[in-house]
């Protein structure tokens, strides 16, 4: 089949751009009609393929079909080079904006003394107010599992103790050697 010099251009054209946001675009569209939408043509409506080639060629732009399953397929007119640009400039500073969330740890014994536990909670509290979370654990060693009662103890009172800057996700639970608490900041007003 031969292909006019215009056809041929277009399909060259067509080639020449990298389709990687999985749209289809110029040569690529395969439905008979199309409706065009968008500011930059001349009055929006259901257009042959042909002629909606014929307006992107025109402008020198891209034809982009934007919604392949209406009926019938939804096309714009635009520069698709520049909207890929700009769709992964979008989801670059949406990343950007999305909170990452922090976690910092408090580990303890199962027989902390009173000094450590309250030196401990200042900490815990300054990381709450920060909007951190806090992992509280008591560690284990050797025979001192047999304490595991102490340590669950001791963890409730660290949670009852940070009340006003943050609430217990969990409950404490033995996981190996260590008792686990996830503490996570209140929500500011």
């Amino acid at each position: 089949m031969r292909l006019s010099n215009d056809a041929q251009a277009r399909a060259q054209h067509a080639k020449g751009k990298q389709n990687d946001g999985g749209l289809r675009i110029n040569q690529e569209i395969i439905a008979p009609n199309v409706r065009l939408v968008g500011d930059n043509i001349p009055a929006q409506g259901v257009y042959s393929i042909r002629e909606a080639l014929a307006i992107a060629d025109e402008l020198e732009l891209d034809l982009v079909e934007i919604s392949p399953n209406a009926e019938p397929p939804v096309c714009k007119i635009l520069d698709y080079q520049k909207y890929l640009y700009q769709q992964k400039k979008k989801a670059k500073e949406m990343k950007a904006n999305a909170s990452k969330i922090v976690i910092k740890e408090i580990r303890f014994g199962p027989n902390t003394d009173e000094h450590d536990f309250q030196f401990k909670l200042k900490h815990a509290k300054t990381f709450l107010s920060e909007g951190s979370k806090v992992k509280a654990y008591v560690f284990f060693r050797g025979r001192s599992i047999l304490f595991s009662e102490q340590g669950e103890k001791l963890l409730l009172r660290f949670a009852v103790e940070l009340e006003d800057y943050g609430k217990a996700e969990q409950m404490p639970k033995l996981e190996g050697k260590r008792m686990i608490m996830m503490l996570s900041p209140n929500k500011k007003k």
